[in-house]
């Protein structure tokens, strides 16, 4: 039976159900250390995809995320969740690094560990754009499975389900494919206790910019176009409401009013 390589990208996020008012900078960034750090959720499904695989098939299944020496800590967890390889590219140069630049450093990563599979989460939370994954697998010129919620391997074949929106489709990939994974595919088993043990203090493979060969100018600010034109802080807070009756009388008054105001018909 055919074992897989597998490489999963992780993200260390800001705890987006704990915003305050000093979640952003003045330029448009996250003031991440105004917000506790938490393991993205479905980049918790990712990392469950591959140790399934590993489990079922054989292999290895490398995780790597991209940020500051403060992620060592969800590339620990990964470990002792049973990760063979845990590698972390922390770099200035980095800094400031949108969807476009963060896609690019982390394909260049993901290259040098030449993988039968990649996966990512859906989306992270801090930014819900769903954009990295799919940029990655655009760079490493393999097939990209979005939406993942059940996978198959057929020796160099992936047999994936994924959700449309409308229901689900079967798709086959020929690897080396990159998959991006909902909820849907289960949550992250937990820590083995001999694993927590090994590795709770583990120090994690460190890479820069330059060692994975990355580009200067397509890192960071300077490889981001994009650009945050304003941030506004809106409050929902419930305004004038109107008690409507009960009874068929009520609903019927209610409806004319709404036509009267063209609020619909």
């Amino acid at each position: 039976m055919k074992s897989y390589n597998c490489v999963v990208c992780i993200k260390q996020v800001p705890d987006t159900k704990r915003v305050t008012g000093e979640a952003m900078k003045a330029d448009g960034t996250i003031n991440r250390a105004a917000l506790p750090a938490i393991f993205n959720p479905e980049d918790r499904n990712a990392l469950e995809a591959a140790l399934w695989v590993k489990e079922t098939y054989g292999g290895t299944v490398t995780v790597i995320t991209m940020g500051l020496p403060a992620a060592k800590t969800i590339l620990r967890e990964a470990l002792m969740c049973g990760a063979d390889r845990a590698v972390l590219v922390t770099d200035r140069k980095a800094a400031g690094s949108d969807t476009l630049a963060t896609s690019y450093i982390l394909s260049q990563a993901v290259k040098r560990f030449n993988p039968d599979l990649v996966f990512c989460g859906r989306q992270a939370i801090d930014g819900d754009t769903a954009q990295v994954g799919p940029q990655i697998g655009e760079k490493l010129d393999c097939a990209v499975v979005t939406y993942l919620e059940k996978l198959e391997m057929d020796g160099d074949f992936a047999i994936a389900t994924r959700d449309i929106g409308t229901g689900v489709e079967t798709c086959r990939a020929k690897l080396p494919a990159l998959f991006t994974v909902t909820e849907k595919f289960g949550e992250l088993r937990p820590f083995q206790m001999r694993r927590v043990m090994k590795y709770k203090n583990a120090e994690p493979e460190i890479l820069s910019c330059d060692d994975i060969g990355a580009e200067a100018d397509r890192c960071g600010f300077a490889g981001s176009p994009t650009c945050v034109n304003a941030i506004e802080s809106v409050v929902l807070a419930g305004g004038a409401f109107k008690e409507v009756a009960a009874t068929d009388e009520g609903i019927q008054g209610l409806v004319k009013e709404l036509i009267d105001e063209h609020t619909i018909g």
